[in-house]
């Protein structure tokens, strides 16, 4: 696989950190953010965002055990919390969307673990991460290039 570009109008990259900075302060969580970060882009298959979002949650505390069994939360039993679960569990509905929508149970089990402004800034983190791994996968951005 070859890079196509590695172009991207810089207004774009702009609106886009800003909106991922936004949405990751009001979650206040910055190990979620990148839990959740790095389930999408591994749906995704976003290589660049997914060797991006380990080295930082990594950074934030994250430790490798759960990093490298993310793709296998559902089974990991207590190695995430509920809360990581439930906001896991909506990761994967809005970046897979069920015959277009985001089910019910996935967006109550999160409800009762986030309120309602964190809930909205989860869903600002979710939302994000997906633009980016399309802007990423779209231009076949291979991992490595990031620096923080």
């Amino acid at each position: 696989m070859s890079t196509r570009t590695t172009h991207l109008d810089k207004g774009v990259g702009t609106a886009l950190s800003a909106l991922s900075a936004a949405a990751k302060r009001g979650l206040g969580d910055p190990v979620l953010a990148e839990l959740v970060m790095m389930r999408a882009s591994q749906i995704n298959a976003c290589a660049f965002c997914l060797d991006m979002h380990m080295d930082v949650a990594v950074q934030n505390g994250e430790s490798p055990k759960r990093v490298a069994l993310l793709n296998a939360w559902s089974e990991g039993g207590d190695l995430y919390s509920e809360r990581e679960r439930a906001a896991l569990a909506l990761t994967e509905a809005i970046t897979v969307l069920t015959d277009g929508f985001v089910t019910d149970e996935a967006y109550e089990a999160a409800a009762k673990h986030f309120d309602e402004a964190e809930l909205a800034h989860l869903i600002g983190v979710i939302t994000v991460i997906n633009s980016w791994n399309r802007v990423m996968v779209s231009r076949r951005i291979e991992p490595g290039g990031y620096t923080p």
